[in-house]
């Protein structure tokens, strides 16, 4: 709870509910699969002995009113520079950084809010995000997270949408490496690469079969050394070509072959490459995925002001306390947020509050 006491409250005059109890109350309250502030604040009625071992509450409970405009009213920023010295203060520095956004469809048919978060890929932890306006703002966003974390030693790895010098710039001045991937937004170097590929039918390939519900997807990736193919002093320090190539069958129907391009400032292998670019799509499985279907985002109707952004670094906090609890680990991520839901001294060991 000391990240949060640190959260200028947005609120003028005299308050009469502190902004750390407010925080803390949604935050359990979200542990425990309650979604809206009104059910939030019937919650808390239910709960409020338990929330005094360790809140004060020194007016009682707020009203959903009061959650609800406080959300709305609370500068996402702040929230998140509390969530990252929080990350930064609470876990080590990890190999593989995925950044990619996510649409909030809930929050708005025409606008929605849309989150870019940084995700340490191997423990599927988030790291960072930042609340941009639409998916349009997500590459303005990109460089003030990079700027935010801590970076040296790691891969970082961006769609094609951060195929840009720029960005591969401030990857490498920070100490890390940057793994792109390429597309047609980049058609000079798309082509580039293509072309590359089709005068190394030797390069080196790592061939993965995966299976699971009746598909199977082959996968061949294949990495060469950028010899020239690629000019040096546009693109900072490339030095390896990556191609992966995607057969996927369903039901034993053959479909069609996909091939992904990347570039790269590390040297790096076939295998190596294929385990980078399978784990910047785990941001898809492992965070977008768990926030739709078991945290429930895009079905959260909250829609004013800052409250969808608030919200949605909220469940990013929740999934990080679910993924560091290793005192069950043949528990589920799921079953692990059910049974602190269940459970309120459980509830309290995975938070890691202390009582008063």
């Amino acid at each position: 709870m000391e990240h949060l006491a640190v959260i200028e409250d947005p609120r003028r005059g005299r308050v009469a509910y502190d902004l750390t109890e407010i925080l803390v109350i949604v935050t359990c309250a979200m542990f425990s699969e309650v979604e809206t502030f009104v059910d939030i604040a019937e919650w808390a009625r239910h709960k409020e002995a338990w929330l005094r071992r360790f809140l004060r509450l020194d007016n009682g409970l707020p009203s959903h009113d009061t959650l609800n405009r406080v959300f709305r009213l609370l500068d996402p920023k702040a929230f998140e520079d509390a969530f990252r010295a929080w990350v930064g203060d609470t876990l080590p520095a990890f190999r593989h950084i995925a950044i990619d956004g996510k649409s909030l469809r809930g929050s708005g048919k025409r606008n929605p809010v849309h989150m870019v978060s940084a995700f340490a890929t191997e423990a599927g932890l988030v790291l960072a995000q930042r609340e941009v306006s639409g998916k349009g703002g997500e590459l303005a966003a990109i460089p003030h997270l990079l700027e935010a974390l801590e970076l040296r030693g790691a891969i970082v790895s961006l769609d094609a949408l951060g195929c840009q010098r720029e960005l591969a710039g401030q990857i490498r001045a920070r100490g890390a490496d940057y793994l792109l991937a390429v597309k047609g937004n980049q058609p000079g170097l798309h082509q580039a690469l293509k072309d590359a590929f089709a005068d190394q039918a030797d390069a080196l390939a790592h061939e993965q079969t995966l299976d699971g519900h009746g598909r199977k997807s082959i996968q061949i990736a294949s990495v060469i050394a950028n010899t020239g193919h690629v000019d040096r002093t546009q693109w900072p320090d490339c030095t390896s070509l990556g191609r992966v190539l995607s057969l996927r069958t369903q039901n034993g129907k053959p479909g069609r072959i996909e091939a992904r391009y990347y570039i790269s400032s590390a040297t790096l292998d076939p295998d190596e490459l294929a385990g980078a670019a399978r784990r910047h799509w785990a941001i898809e499985n492992d965070l977008h995925w768990r926030l739709d279907v078991m945290l429930r985002e895009d079905a959260c109707a909250v829609k004013r002001d800052h409250a969808p952004a608030n919200l949605s670094i909220v469940r990013r906090l929740i999934l990080n306390m679910l993924k560091l609890d290793t005192t069950h680990p043949k528990r589920s991520v799921r079953l692990r947020r059910k049974c602190a839901g269940w459970d309120d001294d459980e509830r309290m060991r995975v938070l890691q509050i202390l009582p008063i």
